[in-house]
Order: structure tokens, then C-alpha cells, then sequence
């Protein structure tokens, strides 16, 4: 994916960087696959910024492991559970 195309989800906060310690930003690999974003990453995070996340805790809310998915929201997403993963974000805010 060209580096512009990812400077423009992050700015759309479709997508999220996380920031090492070096002051680098990196998007987490979790969040690919293959060459293209996770299905329904971009979507999750417009419900988690919906009910008031910011980038660091939609980060934390989506590599937390959940009992109900089971495993992380990330890796329900990754295995096209994304509107089950989608539900529980969306009850984090009532």
C-alpha cells in the first residue's frame, strides 16, 4: 500500500499507528492482511471513536482479549467476525 494511501486512513482514523518509543509511527501488523486492511477495522474504529475512544484506547480495547469473541477483538476481525466484534464495541456505549 503506498505510503500515502496509509497517511490519508490515518488522518481519516480509518486506520491507527501506534508510536515506539524511538518516536517512530508504525501501524500494527495485526492490522493487515496481506496487502490490504483488515475487513471491518475501519468500521470498528468508527463505532469505538463514536462512543468516545481515543487512538490509545481504541488500540488497548482492540488487542484486550474479550471471553465472549474469544481472544482479542483484533483477531475476531481478522477472522471475519466483524459484526460480532462490532456489537460489543457498539455496547460500550450505553
Amino acid at each position: 500500500m503506498p505510503i500515502g494511501r496509509v497517511k490519508q486512513l490515518l488522518r481519516d482514523r480509518k486506520l491507527l499507528a501506534v508510536t515506539r518509543p524511538t518516536g517512530d509511527r508504525a501501524v500494527p501488523a495485526a492490522f493487515i492482511d496481506g496487502s490490504q486492511i483488515v475487513k471491518g477495522l475501519s468500521g470498528t474504529l468508527t463505532v469505538l471513536f463514536d462512543c468516545g475512544f481515543d487512538d490509545s484506547d481504541a488500540l488497548r480495547w482492540l488487542f484486550t482479549a474479550d471471553e465472549t469473541l474469544p481472544g482479542t477483538p483484533i483477531a475476531a476481525l481478522y477472522a471475519r467476525r466483524g459484526t460480532e466484534v462490532n456489537r460489543r464495541a457498539q455496547s460500550l456505549a450505553f
